[in-house]
């Protein structure tokens, strides 16, 4: 699809969505309660409200309505992920808390780890007035006593939200506090696309946070004040009467659309148009709205879109449900639009369903028109049974929907208009449009899937493992490709790992339950195989169509041998692909009894599989060689170019083959170390143990062409150099060559038990697949720490960044109350900051 409007501008992928919402966690569970008509608004009794301090009188008033949108947990939060003291944590605003939290969500949903991330991300956030500092902290007076109380500052105030979690995330691009009251989070998703249009960031979090202190609470009606006698927010209804507060967090992640396009981005929606006016004076007050300046952002927005109002199919609203807001956003509204059609444009507003979350309000509907054009459907607008005669409904393009309904595509793609209206007159408006359908998948050339899972704690790892297996039971259209790729490349790396390879969901499915139940809880960190050694089989470990599949399925390794075939046919006078996999041949392969094809082969596929590692990002360290086993890593270290190893690897073994049959092996061995004469020899650029030796060998050694000689009259020295790779600690051994005849010297020697060894491909008699056995061990290597190249490994196939669950934070309480009406009673084993580092 083309990338830019009429007017010559580039849309806005929204890629990431995280939230945490009154009656919902994560915005999956958002978005059902929005599409089932949930109403999230909690109602609390007269003791919950005066434990919490709320002043006794207050709430026995009869016009105190004991009822808001809130979120569970909100003292909560994982200061251990985030590198946080609990000093830390318990002077910190619970908003900057979540935020950080939310961002890192955000960021995940992406799919792109920043510390990966190919270019700057900007966070243009804002907040809820900072309760927490003159409330708690400054009302305890160990607190007011203490040094902390200096250093409060940059963990409170509202300058500092994007700044810390941009800090906390490790983001270079912009940031930003946005301050705009109930428009704020609008504002910031406006400032987050101009930012990217402007190429000051690649990528950009926008959002806010709205967390009053105390945590749970009501509010006083109040004549002419926007609250809801009955504790109800009914927009657009003729019982209408106000709003309801609301707690949370809502944060939007975006890019330019070529770029999201480019890297596969799972893409939930596109802006394609914002703009931002203010009131100005001509109202009646301050806090009054300006239907006319409404109406204008409105316009304006659609303009920038180059859209026609006419195709705009769902309008998210301020919609507080007050008696004058609400006909004045409806006129503005009306004169926006200017069409004659009428009642074709659904209007809705999450406030009904989760309160007015002030300066997150505007975030929060965005995410529900995002989440509408999405998944298709129109959600219901709840508590509302007739419309507000002053809305003149039938006049306008409007209608309110009491139930979801699907959301048909017309002539032209489906769109949605959002505002945001914040006292004191600045106004935002964001104009959607559905995603571009997304390029079909290229298809895997692999039958098994490798997942990858990591985490501080094993426990998170647990909660990772049961989160994943439950996204994958509710969303049957998850490919398990585009799973696999946006674990591998779209999360941080953490220390605790774990790795499954899988066939199909079903499999997927079971693994992870078994690993959240029995296996990642008692997960250790994997730290100290970090250096990779190769270790070559050679000829001895020959099996004709021992990588098969590997050749047909991955086209580094299926090149490699195609090369050494071609420089082996003059030498032997036939296709050595005849004798590796036999499987592909019409008839019997030319050289079956020819030791020089077997070891010629033997080499190929071993030479062909390391360089199938190397694309992937697994250099090794150090290697080493058993018999001819040797000459690959001759060739992989640089001493020899690869016809020559190829070359030598073919005369060696006819040597060997006519050794003490016709009493000319002393001529045989003198020519072969004239033939390395007359070789280029290299000293070798990554160290290798020699059979010969059983030890590191020299440069001297390596270009000495008798050195290549002792080949053929010693017996080789495997297990010494094993023993040598065994005095420095840290050693993964990698066999690379089918089978696992070197693993398993390793596991039998003594002095070797300490390195650990694993196979590349499976034994002869295995019942696993070649590329399950690859996978394991690409998996087992990662999950010791070494590095793979994500984006190599997957190959020709194209898998796309999907949404999946978020980090499982391990959150506890942390908090500092008053000293008199505690929100909470403040107990040392509750508080282990003030305990610790206030003077008593």
């Amino acid at each position: 699809m083309s990338t830019e409007m009429e007017d010559g501008t580039e849309p806005i992928a929204v890629v990431g969505l995280a939230g945490r919402l009154p009656g919902a966690d994560t915005i999956e569970q958002f978005w059902r309660n929005q599409r089932d008509g949930v109403e999230s608004i909690s109602r609390f009794s007269t003791e919950q409200l005066t434990e919490a301090g709320w002043p006794a009188e207050m709430v026995a008033h009869p016009d105190y309505v004991p009822a808001a949108g809130v979120i569970e947990n909100a003292d909560h939060f994982d200061a251990e992920f985030f590198g946080y003291s609990a000093e830390q944590a318990e002077i910190s605003d619970p908003q900057q808390r979540l935020f950080a939290e939310c961002a890192w969500h955000a960021l995940e949903d992406t799919g792109h780890d920043p510390s990966r991330f190919d270019g700057a991300v900007g966070v243009y956030a804002g907040c809820f007035a900072n309760k927490y500092l003159p409330l708690n902290l400054l009302a305890n007076a160990r607190f007011r006593g203490s040094m902390a109380a200096f250093s409060a500052r940059p963990y409170n105030d509202k300058d500092f939200l994007a700044t810390r979690a941009a800090y906390l995330c490790d983001l270079r691009g912009p940031a930003m506090s946005v301050q705009s009251a109930c428009s704020t989070s609008l504002v910031a998703i406006h400032l987050a696309c101009q930012a990217l249009l402007g190429h000051e960031c690649d990528m950009a979090l926008a959002g806010g946070v709205a967390l009053p202190i105390p945590l749970i609470g009501g509010y006083p009606v109040v004549a002419g004040g926007i609250f809801a006698r009955d504790g109800h927010c009914r927009p657009f209804d003729a019982a209408s009467s106000g709003t309801v507060p609301g707690y949370g967090v809502t944060v939007v992640a975006l890019r330019r659309l070529s770029d999201a396009l480019a890297d596969s981005d799972h893409i939930r929606a596109l802006i394609v148009g914002t703009a931002v006016n203010n009131d100005g004076s001509a109202k009646f007050g301050f806090s009054a709205p300006s239907s006319q300046a409404q109406a204008e952002v409105i316009a304006t927005a659609q303009a920038v879109a180059g859209v026609p109002s006419e195709t705009i199919g769902y309008l998210e609203a301020h919609g507080t449900g007050t008696p004058l807001g609400d006909p004045l956003e409806v006129a503005g509204l009306t004169k926006a639009f200017n069409t004659r059609e009428r009642g074709y444009c659904a209007i809705g507003s999450a406030k009904a369903n989760i309160g007015h979350l002030d300066a997150a309000a505007g975030a929060a509907g965005f995410a529900r028109a995002v989440l509408a054009l999405e998944h298709e459907e129109i959600p219901p607008s709840i508590n509302f049974d007739a419309p507000n005669p002053a809305l003149l409904l039938e006049r306008t393009p409007f209608y309110v929907p009491t139930t979801a309904r699907p959301w048909t595509r017309g002539a032209t793609p489906r769109r949605a208009g959002v505002s945001a209206f914040g006292v004191g007159g600045t106004n935002a408006h964001v104009v959607l449009q559905e995603a571009p359908a997304p390029r079909a998948a290229t298809p895997d050339t692999r039958d098994e899937r490798l997942l990858v899972l990591s985490a501080r704690t094993g426990k998170a790892l647990s909660d990772a493992a049961s989160a994943l297996a439950g996204r994958l039971e509710r969303q049957d259209d998850l490919d398990l490709a585009d799973v696999a790729y946006t674990l591998q490349v779209g999360r941080r790396e953490f220390r605790r790992r774990r790795h499954l390879v899988v066939r199909d969901r079903d499999e997927a499915i079971a693994a992870l339950r078994a690993l959240a139940e029995h296996g990642a809880a008692d997960a250790v960190d994997d730290v100290n195989a970090r250096q990779v050694v190769f270790m070559f089989p050679g000829s001895a470990s020959h099996r004709p169509d021992a990588a098969s599949a590997i050749y047909r399925g991955e086209p580094v390794f299926a090149e490699e041998v195609d090369r050494c075939a071609a420089l082996a046919r003059p030498l032997l006078g036939y296709d050595l692909r005849g004798l590796l996999l036999p499987s592909t041949e019409d008839g019997p392969a030319a050289g079956r009894d020819d030791p020089r094809g077997v070891a010629a082969a033997a080499f190929s596929l071993q030479w062909s599989l390391a360089r199938l590692w190397q694309s992937w990002g697994v250099r090794p360290d150090a290697m080493i060689g058993e018999g001819d086993g040797e000459y690959v890593a001759a060739c992989l270290a640089g001493v020899l170019d690869l016809a020559d190893a190829l070359d030598v690897t073919i005369a060696a073994a006819g040597i060997r083959s006519r050794a003490g049959t016709d009493g000319m092996f002393d001529a045989h061995v003198a020519e072969f170390t004239a033939r390395v004469t007359r070789y280029e020899r290299k000293p070798p650029q990554v160290p290798y143990i020699s059979g010969a030796t059983g030890t590191w060998i020299g440069p001297e050694d390596a270009v000495e062409p008798a050195h290549w000689a002792r080949h053929l009259r010693e017996p080789a020295l495997f297990t010494d150099g094993l023993r040598e790779l065994a005095a420095e600690p840290g050693r993964l051994l990698l066999e690379v060559g089918p089978g696992s005849t070197l693993t398993e010297i390793v596991a039998r020697q003594e002095t070797t038990k300490k390195l650990v060894a694993l196979p590349s491909l499976p034994p002869g008699d295995g019942n696993r697949s070649g590329h399950a056995v690859l996978l394991d061990a690409v998996g087992r290597l990662w999950q010791s720490t070494v590095d793979i190249d994500w984006d190599a490994f997957r190959g020709t196939s194209r898998p796309r960044r999907v949404s999946l669950p978020g980090y499982s934070f391990q959150r506890r309480r942390y908090w500092i109350g008053p000293d008199s009406g505690s929100y909470e009673p403040l107990g040392l084993e509750e508080a282990s900051w003030t305990s610790r580092s206030l003077p008593s």
